[in-house]
């Protein structure tokens, strides 16, 4: 049987509830602290200007650590509902235990202590962009840069149109575990109490943050079901023509080691679910499913919609992501504004969007403090070019990853190019690589 992974310096296994306790998981997983809200200054503002970063996942935590680095004159603040950072990326080999959640859960104050910024953990309430103020359910807190950088949110509109007790039913019973939530404790109890029969996974619309995640998540539950001599079958729902993105390394592993488990349906996008009997009907087909995940439609979080930082289509239609700079990531009418992350919207006519991850968002964070910093001293922003690099588990035993890398660059028309580079060779050596890469982004990020 496959050993989860352990941390290096000796960092023992623990049950899930032993580790929720320990690190406060069951407030970070959507347990709201209750605050008394206020017109009055959570932080009056002192004779430093002041960069305020909204949302504590990998982009604000970069943005907030490099800050410190390019701009040391200026005050850093970092506002995060939840009381500790819960990482999405490597949150599918925790579904199955290959990682432990010590590896994905780590303290916000440690990072704020380390680097010399101040982490606020609140709700934010509103934007107020004429008086430059955030408002908080602690009370205001001004700006001179504001950073938002809030991920997505999941949506079901467009299955139900408004019937709040399927939406319910449906998040309570078959929800995605896309966002830091108590949906992954959920998805995982799921998973692992699963007796047999038919689950079927839905794919959300693209674009969609970490577009090779399902693939990789429903891999390595079928390879938990195979472990566990579970009968079951996994129906993925795909409204693409084709797997994407590296769609040779997925296919071949699905033929190879999951041919009796993973069926995947291209061109399936939901047209009608009834959560209640258990029937979705799509454009390959209708379905009955005895268990689901459904990954409903990504949008940019209701923070980008308050900060009115949502573009529109040349119908005048919201796209439902940020329309920001291509390379400095703020918005056309308040350069002083950036939003970074899955949150922002297409940057080219050749590739759309950036990949919505963990890597995207950490390399858009370091870019911006450096933005931010020379606009504090009055020199032109010099854009950097970011890169993209994703490893997906698709194998237990042994342990075997793929991969897939993204670099970008300036085509001849000034437009950004995207050239992919996918690695199908399932193999043992990228699952270690994708093991270093995060203790670094960690270390990075987190100071751990």
């Amino acid at each position: 049987m496959t050993q989860p992974f352990e941390f290096p310096h000796s960092l023992q296994r623990r049950t899930l509830l032993q580790a929720a306790a320990a690190t406060g998981l069951a407030s970070t997983l959507g347990v709201a602290l209750a605050h008394t809200g206020g017109a009055t200054a959570l932080m009056p503002k002192g004779r430093q200007r002041r960069v305020v970063v909204l949302g504590g996942g990998w982009g604000g935590l970069s943005t907030a650590r490099y800050l410190r680095e390019t701009a040391p004159d200026l005050e850093v603040v970092l506002i995060e509902r939840n009381p500790v950072f819960w990482s999405c990326p490597l949150s599918n080999k925790w579904l199955v235990d290959v990682v432990d959640t010590q590896f994905l859960v780590h303290s916000y104050t440690i990072p704020a202590r380390k680097w010399g910024y101040t982490f606020v953990q609140s709700e934010v309430s509103d934007i107020d962009r004429s008086a430059k103020r955030v408002h908080t359910a602690q009370g205001y807190v001004d700006y001179d840069w504001l950073v938002v950088s809030a991920g997505i949110r999941v949506t079901y509109e467009p299955w139900f149109a408004g019937d709040q007790r399927a939406i319910r039913h449906t998040v309570t019973n078959y929800a995605s575990a896309y966002v830091p939530s108590a949906e992954h404790l959920a998805l995982k109890h799921k998973i692992q109490s699963f007796k047999g029969g038919t689950i079927v996974m839905t794919l959300p619309p693209p674009p969609h943050r970490c577009p090779p995640s399902p693939y990789e998540r429903a891999c390595l539950m079928a390879a938990h079901f195979q472990r566990n001599k579970i009968k079951a079958k996994i129906l993925i729902l795909d409204p693409k023509p084709r797997i994407a993105p590296i769609g040779a390394g997925y296919k071949l592993a699905f033929e190879d080691l999951y041919d009796d488990i993973i069926t995947h349906v291209p061109n399936a996008g939901v047209k009608e679910l009834d959560p209640f009997n258990k029937v979705v009907k799509t454009a390959a087909g209708d379905f009955k499913f005895d268990d689901a995940i459904f990954m409903g439609h990504h949008q940019a979080p209701d923070l980008v919609w308050k900060l009115g930082a949502v573009g529109k289509n040349a119908e005048g239609k919201p796209t439902n992501w940020a329309a920001v700079h291509n390379e400095f990531y703020n918005l056309a009418d308040d350069p002083n504004i950036f939003v970074i992350g899955d949150s922002v919207g297409a940057v080219s006519p050749q590739f759309g969007h950036y990949p919505k991850s963990g890597h995207v968002a950490h390399a858009m964070g370091r870019s911006v403090a450096n933005y931010i910093a020379q606009q504090a001293k009055d020199q032109p922003m010099k854009a950097m070019m970011i890169d993209n690099l994703c490893y997906m588990l698709v194998n237990l035993n042994p342990l075997e990853a793929i991969s897939v890398q993204f670099d970008y660059k300036k085509g001849p028309e000034g437009h950004l190019i995207q050239t992919q580079i996918d690695d199908n060779d399932r193999r043992r050596a990228l699952w270690d690589e994708d093991l270093r890469w995060y203790s670094l982004k960690m270390q990075d990020m987190v100071g751990v």
